[in-house]
Formats: structure tokens, sequence, C-alpha cells
């Protein structure tokens, strides 16, 4: 599959300031996603803003772009929107906040009912596996999740080329 950069539909919505994914949010972590059809991949360069100890990610920091990551995966593959529920972080290795770009990856791996569980994989600068967590859904049904979720839809992650940012 070929990739395709995911557009952020809810970035459009007034007041949208999620500290994952928003562009606007000064403090947030400006997350942006692609579908590599299985995967969902994000690459993202850690500031010193972010450290815990001197110089190493933060682990709750490392937490949210696991959560972050995973809800995108749900959203691409299946097409609506839910909580989290439920999730087992794994820290292998150090994250280093002073040495360039990690990256992520995650994928639906268990579809129960309404239960959806993706996993995630944190790479560090070395691109060595630093973190990985099991991340649980609940997920709504379409209509559910339009309503108590601003769901756009699944269509409204992926714009035509000429209309992306």
């Amino acid at each position: 599959m070929e990739k395709r950069k995911m557009y952020n539909a809810y970035a459009d919505l007034e007041g949208y300031n999620c500290f994952g994914c928003s562009p606007t949010n000064p403090y947030g972590l400006k997350c942006k996603f692609v579908d590599e059809g299985e995967y969902i991949t994000c690459h993202w360069v850690p500031s010193e803003n972010y450290q815990g100890f001197f110089h190493v990610l933060h682990g709750g920091i490392q937490a949210t772009l696991i959560d972050e990551i995973a809800s995108w995966a749900i959203f691409s593959h299946e097409k609506t929107a839910g909580v989290t529920t439920e999730m087992q972080v794994k820290y292998r290795r150090p994250v280093r906040t002073d040495q360039g770009e990690i990256w992520l990856r995650a994928k639906v791996t268990e579809v129960a009912r309404r239960l959806v569980t993706a996993h995630v994989e944190l790479f560090n600068e070395k691109n060595e596996l630093a973190t990985e967590a099991d991340v649980v859904y609940m997920i709504y049904p379409e209509e559910l999740a339009r309503k108590k979720l601003d769901w756009p839809g699944a269509e409204a992650f992926y714009k035509p080329v000429e209309e992306e940012e």
C-alpha cells in the first residue's frame, strides 16, 4: 500500500486543542500521522520541554504519544472513534530529548465487539525499540461517535493531495 498522510480533521473544529495532535496548541506535541496500510506511523522530534531525567523523554509523554497514535490507528482501521480504557506500557530503553527524531507505529491487533486493541511501538533516536504498549479502546458506533466525540467520519482524515496543507 502507498503511504498516505492523514489530515487532522478535528483541527477544523473551533476550540479544538488536543495536547497530542492539535497543530495550534502551543504546549502540545503536534503529532502528524501517516497511514502505511497495516500501520499508522508518526515521526516526532522531542524537545527538552518534555524531559523527565536530564535529556530523557518523560515516560508520561511517551505514554501520551502511544495513546495518541493508537487512537489514529482506530480512526483509520475501524472507521470510528472511542476512548481509552486500558494501556499496558513496557519501557525498555531510554529515549533522548537531545539527539533527534524518534518514531512510532501502531496497528490494530484485536477487535472484540466494542473493544479494540492497538499495539504500539516507539523507537528511540537510535532506531531501537524503546517502549511498547497494548492500548484498549472502547469504540462507539459511528452515529454515537459523531454525537459524543464530534467524529467527522473516516473519509475526513484523507484529503486529496491538492487540498493538503
